[in-house]
């Protein structure tokens, strides 16, 4: 062992190869809720204080259920990605595992029953 070169002894124990796509995809997601943001605000804010029937009336229309669809499904992939990262640099070994796995279905969950949700009230 004590031939090693300091390049050998770091082999395998870098990267993981995938800091990358993590931090390209939490660009994406941000940039796409910069975009998304607003117009959710603006769509959600007219229908506000509204009775069930004008909510109603509302998000059958095709541009306010689309945008709050996409709201939700991008903003929980990016929560999800977020604590994904979080949840890599702060808990270790099975505990890790099982707080990603539980964070996953935690995200995509909520975006499911959300996008349902939107569906149901524009169909």
């Amino acid at each position: 062992m004590a031939f090693l070169t300091d390049r050998k002894r770091a082999v395998g124990m870098g990267s993981a190869k995938s800091g990358t796509e993590h931090f390209w995809a939490m660009k994406k997601s941000s940039v796409a809720l910069l975009l998304l943001i607003p117009f959710f605000v603006f769509t959600f804010g007219s229908a506000l204080g509204g009775t069930y029937e004008e909510v109603l009336a509302y998000y059958s229309r095709p541009f306010p259920a689309i945008i709050a669809a996409l709201t939700i499904a991008v903003g929980m992939k990016h929560f999800n990605d977020g604590a994904q990262v979080m949840i890599e640099d702060y808990v270790h070994g099975t505990a890790e595992k099982v707080a990603i796995l539980l964070v996953t279905c935690l995200s995509y969950g909520t975006a499911a029953v959300g996008v349902f949700a939107i569906a149901r009230l524009a169909l």
